[in-house]
């Protein structure tokens, strides 16, 4: 990934329509950051989400891992930050 496409996914919320003309947070929905890897700076909603699904973590679809189209970035929430997620790895 080069700078254009880490300026381009920045402050965005990961799963919104790249091509939509407000991709930022909405009031009232919860974030966490996500931090290193291939999503790094996007902003996954974790709105409902139960205190088990967030301890588990997400494995979130990506092209731009290591294993292209059909891959998964891994992330877990940072222990003593709730509100960042760091990268673990990548899975097919």
């Amino acid at each position: 990934m080069d700078s254009d496409d880490e300026q381009l996914l920045r402050g965005r919320v990961y799963g919104q329509d790249p091509g939509a003309p407000d991709q930022g947070p909405r009031r009232g929905q919860t974030y966490a950051e996500l931090v290193g890897g291939p999503l790094d700076g996007l902003l996954l909603d974790i709105t409902g989400w139960t205190r088990d699904a967030i301890r588990t973590g997400a494995a979130l679809k990506t092209e731009l891992g290591r294993f292209g189209g059909g891959g998964r970035a891994l992330y877990d929430q940072r222990a003593g930050d709730p509100g960042r997620w760091d990268w673990s790895g990548d899975t097919p």
